[in-house]
């Protein structure tokens, strides 16, 4: 019988809040990451692509690793950090920091970007991160943003690897690969769904969880979700995988975070939609679309 992973369920990795002079807000951050797991994600994300992470200086990023691990210590959940670079002896030093630094989990680190090593090129680079960094890993796979492709043969053979406990399967598909990759899993690695829209039949097909933006918002439908699959509860998990494909659809509208800050702020739960350069804020008549679906708290933001 197959272990179960370390990591399953839900994963929100979190939006960082600014205030209207982009300024980090951490009693906003602090908010959010304990209203998710009080709502019932199984941990958070920090420094995520929704973290805007690339425009956060080492200083901000400190601070939002540190307000994330004071959340998860204090309900027992797992924190999962990001860490981006196609530099592997950088990777490797990040990693290493954020071990010495205690309370991370696990690191989520992308398939090398830009640069489009080769499949053979990235089993050697997350070899050497697995090998050398001290943090388990998950293996992020998003060719739209990396610019190539993993092959189940290649996903197989990093599940393989001592130190790396899964992957973020965000391919933006439902193909081949994704059947080949649930269809033989390897003990104790976690398949987690990574584009929000097909989450529900990802889980549906055997994925453990996800790592899901659009959970920064409806936090406890997204942990049922999953949790409906896993106990086979097929009807209501339908019902309720398509109105929040609906949702993810609405926030995903416009770049990523920009929608989901919009609704967070007309919910007043952060100081404002700000977000940081080159991106801009969502715009008012998506905001107002996507808080419709977002729910009650929403309070109305008029249409452009």
């Amino acid at each position: 019988m197959n272990p179960e992973p370390a990591f399953n369920g839900l994963y929100v990795p979190l939006v960082t809040p600014f205030t209207t002079d982009l300024r980090l807000a951490p009693d906003a951050l602090a908010r959010l990451a304990d209203e998710a797991l009080s709502a019932g994600a199984s941990g958070l994300v920090a420094l995520g692509t929704t973290a805007e992470s690339a425009t956060l200086t080492a200083e901000e990023q400190q601070t939002v690793v540190r307000i994330c691990s004071a959340a998860c210590r204090a309900h027992g959940a797992p924190l999962i950090v990001g860490v981006g670079t196609n530099d592997t002896a950088a990777a490797i030093t990040s990693l290493r920091e954020l071990a010495a630094a205690g309370d991370v989990a696990a690191a989520l680190v992308p398939a090398p970007p830009y640069i489009r090593p080769g499949e053979a090129a990235t089993l050697a680079h997350f070899t050497a991160l697995a090998e050398h960094g001290g943090l388990p890993l998950v293996v992020y796979d998003i060719p739209y943003r990396t610019g190539q492709t993993l092959s189940a043969g290649t996903i197989a053979a990093l599940s393989r690897l001592p130190g790396i406990v899964g992957i973020k399967h965000a391919t933006g598909v439902i193909d081949a690969t994704t059947v080949q990759v649930l269809g033989a899993p390897q003990p104790g690695f976690a398949v987690l769904g990574g584009d929000d829209v097909v989450l529900s039949p990802l889980v549906a097909a055997g994925a453990h969880g996800g790592i899901v933006a659009s959970a920064n918002l409806r936090t406890a439908d997204y942990a049922d979700l999953i949790s409906l699959w896993h106990r086979g509860s097929v009807a209501p998990a339908r019902s309720l995988g398509a109105e929040l494909a609906r949702l993810s659809a609405a926030l995903f509208a416009e770049p990523n975070p920009t929608v989901i800050k919009g609704v967070l702020h007309a919910q007043e739960r952060i100081p404002s939609p700000a977000v940081r350069m080159p991106l801009l804020a969502a715009s008012a008549g998506t905001v107002h679309r996507a808080a419709l679906l977002a729910g009650s708290r929403a309070r109305q933001v008029s249409p452009a």
